[in-house]
């Protein structure tokens, strides 16, 4: 018995003694919703464009909503050129498909080939609240080490309106459960409500997750009910503070009047309602305090911009600004969270071009991380400052439907057509033949409609060379350089219909 009780005590001080998680029993009515998630993934190869890594399997989890469905985290299935659903306790494996995958809130949902599959597997209920700080959680799901499911039990510690991947911002619950790969995806439950799927864990701290509350997965899945994900609504503006005494005396703001001074409008429309240097300080009935924070359910503080997933109304949101010291009520338009300028990685195989020795492509968000970290850590000074439109733009908005940024994807392939110029390996491609590119398929179409015995690419830029080539004989290299380099298309599928309008001429 002493022995015992000295065990326990060392484990105590040691900090290794932990609540037991609840009994696993068999008839749990939350374990038949969960289900196991195999993918096998290939993912795009941003500097070679016209391949794919080879196959990896990934694990994760998932649970059953209403209609027969799977929800589950986007990065669970993204680039998944097989996914296949395990129940609990079932040897079983069911092929399924993604039918709305929402990278950037890091959501999706699966559907089985065979629907009869989800007999004796009913949706879980699902809550109709947040949960609230310090109520218990349980957390399911099919962490790496081991096929049987496991249900951990955590507090909720915070609730916040924060960054989930690129920008894109939403509701986000923090647990103290345990957390690790292949959670991803499975349920959150109170009271045998669904409230939630785990989507994260914080690397270099013990036992802090991140759940998707049901608030966030309603939207998304009203969203994509017409078979197509728009994205969430942005306000296209960036803000300051307003704690500062010196600026609030510069626009000569009075104690009563709070709020956030705008200092970027990303949207080209000059007839756009909002300013710089308004100050923001409602949307709708809500008062946006000197940190950008509101009020929401009495005693909660979140950062404004969750309210404009929910007063937005047929794509336009009701603001009040203070502009000159004269109060404005304004109805603004927003934007998606969709219109980058840079594609982000997630969105599939990059699109891509070649003609000649040069490779075309849409710049992505890791091509530019990643290129911008090579030349940064090397002495070709040339290269990091001829980054500079991937550095500085990589993160912004269109200016204009449809318009994204074109690169030279890789190195230059070794051919006569080349001598003498310098690679232009990286480069953000400006012109064609005199006319500025918008897009990958606007520069395929330059390329199929130009009639010159000459074709001229010229780069953002007055450092880099201008490469001019004969078209006859780029176009004419072209089947050579591919056969060369085992390369099975010269362009992507969406822009071989494109080209093969020149041959149909």
């Amino acid at each position: 018995m002493r022995r015992t009780v000295l065990l326990l005590l060392l484990g105590l001080n040691l900090g290794i003694w932990a609540a037991p998680a609840p009994a696993d029993e068999p008839d749990d009515p939350a374990r038949r919703s969960v289900v196991r998630i195999i993918s096998s993934i290939r993912t795009p190869d941003p500097y070679h464009p016209w391949s794919r890594s080879s196959p990896s399997e990934a694990t994760g989890s998932g649970v059953v909503i209403a209609g027969n469905r799977i929800l589950t985290n986007a990065h669970v299935v993204n680039f998944a050129g097989q996914v296949l659903v395990q129940f609990d306790r079932s040897g079983d494996k069911h092929t399924a498909v993604p039918v709305a995958v929402a990278p950037g809130i890091d959501l999706a949902v699966l559907r089985l080939e065979d629907e009869a599959a989800f007999a004796g597997h009913p949706a879980l209920p699902v809550g109709a609240k947040l949960p609230a700080p310090q109520q218990t959680v349980l957390v399911y799901g099919y962490p790496e080490g081991g096929v049987d499911l496991s249900i951990t039990r955590g507090i909720v510690s915070r609730i916040e309106f924060t960054q989930y991947y690129l920008f894109i911002n939403g509701l986000r619950v923090q647990v103290d459960a345990a957390i690790n790969p292949g959670n991803s995806g499975g349920p959150a439950v109170v009271d045998g409500r669904l409230v939630g799927i785990v989507f994260s864990k914080l690397d270099r701290a013990d036992n802090i997750g991140y759940i998707i509350p049901m608030e966030e997965i309603n939207l998304f899945l009203a969203d994509v009910a017409d078979g197509r994900y728009d994205g969430k609504p942005v306000l296209p503006i960036s803000t300051q503070d307003l704690e500062n005494p010196a600026l609030r005396a510069s626009l000569n703001l009075d104690r009563k009047t709070t709020g956030v001074l705008v200092r970027k409008v990303d949207r080209p429309d000059p007839g756009f309602p909002i300013r710089v240097d308004d100050v923001l300080t409602r949307l709708g009935d809500s008062p946006i305090d000197n940190t950008g924070m509101v009020r929401v359910e009495g005693d909660r503080h979140l950062k404004f911009r969750y309210l404009v997933q929910h007063l937005c109304r047929e794509g336009k949101l009701p603001v009040t600004v203070v502009r000159a010291g004269r109060s404005m009520d304004l109805s603004v338009p927003v934007d998606s969270d969709q219109r980058w300028l840079v594609r982000r990685y997630y969105e599939g195989p990059v699109p891509y071009f070649v003609f000649g020795p040069l490779v075309f492509a849409e710049a992505s968000d890791k091509y530019a991380s990643e290129w911008i970290g090579n030349v940064s850590g090397s002495d070709d000074l040339l290269g990091v400052a001829g980054s500079g439109p991937l550095f500085w733009r990589a993160f912004d908005r269109a200016a204009e439907p449809g318009e994204r940024m074109v690169i030279v994807a890789s190195p230059m392939f070794s051919n006569k057509l080349g001598k003498g110029y310098r690679d232009p390996y990286g480069e953000v491609v400006h012109e064609v033949d005199g006319v500025r590119v918008r897009n990958l398929p606007h520069l395929v179409e330059l390329l199929r409609d130009g009639k010159g015995e000459f074709v001229s690419f010229s780069f953002q830029g007055h450092w880099h060379d201008k490469v001019v080539f004969n078209r006859k004989e780029a176009i004419a290299a072209t089947e050579e350089i591919l056969s060369d380099n085992g390369i099975r298309q010269q362009c992507s599928p969406d822009l071989l219909k494109i080209w093969d309008l020149s041959r149909s001429r």
